[in-house]
């Protein structure tokens, strides 16, 4: 009898392991998990499909309930601006995708906050039996073991894990903000400074390094007026755009 209760016991608890396992957040400067699934767009293997683009994975509870509809109406609102960032927009929740499709039409016949009805061209990907949904860490078990929570995933172009963010199911996702992290990224990674509290898009940004050396200012005075300093350990660089 003994030997039976630790034989189910053993087994009881390897289950667990293989389920946290499962269920693992990557965390921020990891790959991303790759995952291949079908989608209102057709078969999807995300990320890789997206090339060298900037990736955003959004994750939400259920089709056709109240929040979801007005975050997806209002993804699509601004997904002009994604296009302008180089930005790739990718759905998932443990829906099918019949029920996607459906949504899907039903969401561009509405006109929210009289802005006219929008075409929702980015994919909603079924994930049924939450697989993916494990992959990135979506199924928060003490709210559901099959409904996923809002994430968002922000993956760069070679598909790292930069930004992660996780919402209730009673909040709606800011979506401005959400475009604040990716221009905020963007700037980071390509002029190699940092932003500072409440940055936006065109607002000084901190230096993590001395500016300039002696000799540089010998050389060029005017380096000067492109930075100042605020006390003895922050360097901020000025915005000419």
């Amino acid at each position: 009898m003994k030997r039976v209760v630790l034989i189910f016991t053993a087994t009881i608890l390897m289950a667990v392991c293989i389920s946290a396992q499962t269920n693992k957040i990557p965390l921020i400067g990891s790959k991303a998990p790759e995952f291949s699934a079908v989608s209102t767009t057709g078969n999807l293997t995300f990320p890789s499909d997206f090339g060298k683009s900037w990736k955003i994975l959004f994750s939400h509870p259920a089709d056709f309930t109240p929040v979801c509809s007005t975050e997806l109406l209002e993804l699509a609102h601004l997904q002009p601006n994604f296009d302008k960032l180089g930005v790739k927009v990718a759905v998932i929740s443990t829906d099918n995708l019949e029920l996607h499709k459906m949504w899907k039409a039903y969401l561009e016949e509405l006109d929210y906050k009289n802005r006219g009805k929008v075409a929702i061209n980015f994919p909603l990907i079924d994930d049924q039996n939450g697989t993916c949904s494990k992959m990135y860490g979506m199924l928060h078990e003490p709210v559901s073991s099959n409904r996923d929570i809002r994430g968002v995933f922000i993956i760069d172009s070679e598909n790292i894990v930069r930004s992660i963010n996780f919402y209730p199911t009673e909040v709606g996702r800011n979506m401005n903000e959400i475009v604040r992290i990716i221009k905020a990224l963007q700037e980071t990674s390509q002029s190699h400074v940092f932003t500072p509290v409440n940055w936006q898009d065109g607002d000084d940004v901190i230096v993590p390094y001395f500016p300039y050396t002696t000799n540089e200012l010998a050389l060029n005075p005017e380096i000067a007026n492109e930075y100042y300093q605020l006390g003895n350990r922050i360097w901020f660089k000025k915005n000419n755009k």
